[in-house]
């Protein structure tokens, strides 16, 4: 999968709505993201270049795309399914150091894209895929993306067209003067593409109108692609439209006639359930996310869709209410105001001191009104440290992240760095990472959503509650409802006398699935229509 034209054009979506159709066909389907940027991973990225970090169960950082593949063929993804440029240029420096060229010159091609080929052709093992989709980062054209481009290139010619299939996403934009699409931009990212030797075998076209047959007819003629080949993918409410979207266009059958796949049929009942769902007038419902990056969904992309989907199941509509932390800190009228009109507030996960204590007052506003309340990663520590500083009358409390100076007194720590974790670790891929196990307490509103006692969810973080204050919170009435075994770790905590005031150290949402609601979000959102009724 390449794109064309501009980026953000929803290639991610793309791919994963067609791994949507030939999973439902009956293939086991794994996918893989290129991207071309330097960095080793995102791990280190300003959620403004890139959005969410999305982590797999192996403790991989990742682009955010990960998360639509996860949430679309419903499997879990691994470190093979994310390559970046940072990776190949690191092995491949790494190998010359260690002679292992035999003083040979060190080149693009071969020695660059013979390491892209290699990250393919594992991840193609390492899963035991019958069919891999990989997309491409960028748009056609990038310098950055070349390498890429001429090493899938190359894997065609060593493994054949019946065995390779190459889709271009690409943009056609409405004048608005003129009143139509145009498929100029099209032609051009195609001759761009062919000019390097690669020749799309199906082109999906992006259009937020309806793409009227004739613009279809001369994309495929002066593209040099089959009129069946060319794919309108207009915009839909709901990205999980796509896949039924593709299929009315017979899009499997394509894809199977050109792979040699024989005839297929997807089975689609669990998913034109869900749209159906989707499509449904709902009850709205009120939710304050807590934010710095305010209005940037990107930055928790996961979380939001989490939500979403637990309000698909519950017959609701969510209308989620955007509330700047900084603004809370800071006491203005209006953001303060906003705390009212919610039935529920989430704290997301983050790093770094600005805007927490907004976040702290939007904890203490939920605790003191029995608003329900979803703390995820951080958001489950600044819960804690609200609930310390008014149980042990300590307002001194806080996190060793946000004491960079060391002038509060490390007694006053609730939350401290993990074992093995300081202030000199390096920033990337040092972070407690990956799947960890859970054992949860009977009797607690978080086994009343999980319904079992052994749990694993996937973390991203450095710091942890300190456990020399477990004891002092239990007796005011904070319940540590879910335990890492082997480390003594708290995984989840939650206030006694609350309808739902519940913090995870893990990241939930990066376990919700269109038809699966994650058991956290779906009790947060059913605790939020009963407060909503009250």
């Amino acid at each position: 999968m390449t794109g064309g034209v501009c980026s953000s054009l929803g290639k991610g979506i793309a791919a994963s709505s067609i791994g949507t159709l030939l999973k439902a066909s009956g293939f086991k389907v794994f996918m893989q993201k290129l991207d071309p940027y330097l960095n080793v991973d995102p791990g280190t990225m300003s959620p403004f270049q890139h959005g969410e970090v999305f982590v797999t169960n192996d403790g991989a950082e990742t682009d955010l795309d990960l998360g639509h593949y996860e949430r679309f063929i419903d499997e879990n993804l691994s470190t093979y399914s994310s390559v970046t440029t940072g990776k190949i240029y690191a092995d491949i420096i790494s190998r010359e150091r260690k002679g292992e060229f035999l003083g040979g010159t060190i080149q693009i091609v071969p020695h660059i894209t013979n390491a892209i080929q290699e990250r393919i052709t594992l991840a193609a093992k390492k899963s035991g895929a019958e069919i891999m989709i990989i997309e491409i980062g960028g748009t056609t054209g990038d310098i950055e993306g070349l390498p890429f481009l001429e090493s899938i290139r190359q894997l065609r010619h060593k493994l054949g067209s019946e065995n390779t299939l190459f889709v271009h996403l690409t943009l056609l934009p409405h004048l608005q003067a003129t009143k139509e699409l145009k498929t100029k931009p099209t032609q051009a990212s195609v001759r761009e593409l062919r000019s390097l030797g690669i020749q799309p075998d199906i082109i999906i076209a992006r259009a937020d109108l309806p793409i009227p047959k004739d613009i279809l007819q001369k994309i495929s003629l002066f593209c040099d692609v089959d009129r069946e080949a060319v794919i309108s993918a207009t915009t839909v409410n709901s990205i999980y439209e796509v896949p039924l979207h593709f299929e009315e266009q017979n899009l499997a059958t394509l894809i199977a006639k050109k792979l040699n796949l024989g005839n297929v049929k997807p089975k689609l009942k669990e998913w034109n359930s869900l749209i159906e769902k989707i499509r449904q007038d709902r009850k709205p419902l009120n939710i304050g996310i807590v934010t710095k990056y305010t209005g940037l969904e990107d930055a928790y992309l996961s979380v939001i869709e989490s939500l979403k989907i637990a309000c698909y199941h519950q017959d609701r509509q969510l209308n989620l209410h955007w509330i700047d932390a900084e603004d809370l800190e800071a006491k203005k009228k209006e953001t303060v105001a906003m705390l009212k009109k919610v039935d529920g507030i989430v704290v997301p996960g983050g790093f770094g001191s600005r805007g927490t204590e907004g976040k702290i007052a939007s904890a203490g506003y939920a605790r003191t009104n029995k608003v329900p309340y979803l703390g995820l990663c951080l958001g489950m520590q600044l819960m804690t440290i609200e609930f310390a500083r008014q149980a042990l009358k300590n307002p001194k409390i806080t996190s060793e992240e946000f004491d960079e100076d060391n002038k509060i007194g490390r007694e006053n720590y609730v939350i401290h760095f993990l074992p093995g974790q300081s202030k000199e670790s390096e920033k990337g891929g040092t972070l407690r990472l990956g799947v960890y196990e859970c054992e949860i307490q009977k009797n607690t509103k978080t086994y009343n959503a999980y319904k079992k006692t052994s749990i694993e969810e996937r973390h991203r973080h450095r710091y942890e509650f300190n456990n020399t204050f477990k004891s002092k919170l239990e007796s005011a009435g904070m319940i540590f409802s879910g335990i890492n075994p082997k480390q003594q770790l708290v995984e989840i905590a939650e206030l006694k006398d609350h309808p739902f005031m519940v913090g995870s150290q893990f990241h939930p949402e990066f376990l919700s699935r269109p038809n699966r609601p994650h058991p956290l979000f779906a009790a947060f959102i059913s605790a939020a229509i009963n407060h909503a009724k009250v």
